[in-house]
């Protein structure tokens, strides 16, 4: 399908249409800039970068429940192996990515690097379910998070009600959408300062963990492969959970085109977050098992609680409000990032226009932002968020693992793309080869919800026929897509 040529438009003196339906080149194409033109600058520096990712991918998981590994592997040494397998699994995810958004320098991520590969379709069914479903329902389970500990310190002695969680997370994901839509910088410097939070937050727990280590605090590493077997479907739900829990290394992709020498602060920032993250993940495992048993650590609603109460005292009333920030980070990291990838969808013609726009004045893509607000309240109020994500967390991973194998795909259709960073080509091989893997095992080990979200994925078909191919829309159906 032709697309229009992108000419930046005024409209109503308070947006510009960034980049309009069709392919600009990157910001740093060296191609001279329209007069008038607004875009989204460069404001991402190398830290500001690894405050993305770290600051999107620690999010409460690991403060709460790490037990879901512990269930599906069986004993406290395959565990903490697990925890380092998916971190360096991950790392190799990362890597992919960061050649892709070494020589595809545009924003989008995900989105961007299927279009590039395989077309529009598949591209247009990517956004399409991350608007509807995934973004929405992921932004208010984490919230709802959020809402839950910032309330725990003044509900200690009772059960907080679930009006009073749901309203405060509203007021935070409202917090959320307007600082982004504010100001770029502001939404970057608090990124870092919360990064900065988390990583207090988890060095709260290692170093009593490695005081304990010190003190000889050793007898739930005896012998620590002993316990349950872990069974052949557990084992590769276990690897599930972790990669789950890493997940956000992609998130600084989205943006690209905002990231100050792409070249090398992209692959600089995901090697650093990475290897900083995966070290804090065993770490804060291992200290945990140097206060609570495996059985205890099991029966435990929320693990870091349950950790600094056994050796803080009344500092434990601080780890809350750690995990609150924690969360409000990765609110801050995702919807700073994935309103970009509607920014560019719209600016290839795959989402209303006006999702292209960016503000005159705060250089913000402000409608890309917004959109999300009404959709997550719509969630946070009514859906069943975690059937909604369990129906569609394959979704994730098949789409990685379709991008990674675009990745090898781009090596052999189009050998001469400059890659300034290349890997190996065995890592692409192995992390599609694992993506698609969790993908079918998700299939045969809960086949209904699968289903259902292979299902609400597969409408994305039909949408792209009606609302991009199709070429005799009636006039009022035009203006509803503000074609």
């Amino acid at each position: 399908m032709p697309r229009k040529a992108a000419v930046p438009t005024v409209s109503n003196g308070s947006y510009l249409q960034g980049q309009a339906n069709g392919r600009l080149s990157s910001m740093d194409s060296g191609q001279p800039a329209l007069e008038g033109k607004v875009v989204l600058k460069k404001k991402v520096t190398l830290l500001r970068g690894i405050s993305i990712i770290i600051g999107t991918i620690i999010g409460a998981g690991i403060f709460i429940s790490p037990k879901g590994i512990l269930k599906n592997t069986g004993s406290v040494g395959m565990s903490l192996t697990v925890w380092t397998a998916c971190g360096i699994l991950s790392l190799f995810g990362a890597l992919c990515y960061a050649e892709l958004g070494t020589c595809i320098k545009k924003s989008g991520g995900h989105y961007t690097y299927i279009l590039e590969a395989f077309g529009p379709l598949p591209a247009f069914v990517r956004v399409w379910v991350e608007l509807l479903i995934i973004r929405p329902a992921a932004t208010a389970v984490i919230s709802l998070a959020f809402g839950r500990y910032i309330l725990e310190p003044f509900f200690m002695q009772c059960e907080i009600p679930e009006l009073a969680v749901k309203l405060i997370t509203a007021v935070g994901i409202t917090l959320v959408m307007v600082l982004n839509s504010t100001s770029v910088s502001w939404s970057a410097r608090i990124q870092m300062f919360l990064t900065f939070c988390k990583l207090v937050a988890i060095l709260i727990i290692i170093v009593p963990g490695v005081i304990q280590l010190i003190k000889g605090e050793t007898q739930h590493f005896k012998n620590a492969f002993a316990g349950n077997d872990a069974s052949v479907m557990g084992l590769p739900l276990a690897f599930y959970s972790g990669m789950y829990a890493y997940s956000g290394w992609f998130y600084l992709n989205f943006v690209t085109e905002e990231v100050e020498n792409p070249e090398k602060n992209i692959p600089l920032a995901i090697c650093i977050s990475m290897i900083i993250v995966t070290v804090g993940y065993v770490l804060t495992n291992v200290a945990y098992f140097t206060t609570i048993s495996a059985g205890d650590l099991l029966l435990s609603k929320a693990v870091a609680v349950t950790f600094a109460e056994r050796l803080m005292g009344n500092f434990s009333l601080a780890v809350p409000v750690f995990v609150a920030l924690s969360c409000f980070g990765s609110m801050n990291g995702g919807i700073f990032a994935v309103s970009r990838m509607f920014f560019v969808a719209s600016r290839e013609g795959h989402l209303p226009e006006i999702l292209s726009m960016i503000h005159v004045r705060k250089h913000t893509p402000l409608p890309a932002v917004i959109v999300l607000h009404p959709l997550t309240m719509i969630m946070l109020f009514n859906g069943d968020l975690y059937s909604l994500l369990n129906f569609l967390s394959f979704a994730r991973w098949l789409f990685i693992g379709l991008v990674v194998a675009g990745l090898i795909y781009l090596r052999y259709k189009r050998p001469d793309m400059p890659r300034p960073f290349k890997v190996p080509i065995f890592i692409p091989a192995l992390f599609s080869f694992t993506c698609l893997f969790m993908v079918a095992l998700s299939l045969y080990s809960d086949p209904v919800n699968t289903g259902i979200g292979f299902a609400i994925t597969l409408t994305g078909i039909p949408a792209y026929y009606l609302f991009i191919v199709w070429d005799k829309k009636p006039k009022w159906f035009r203006r509803f897509l503000g074609k």
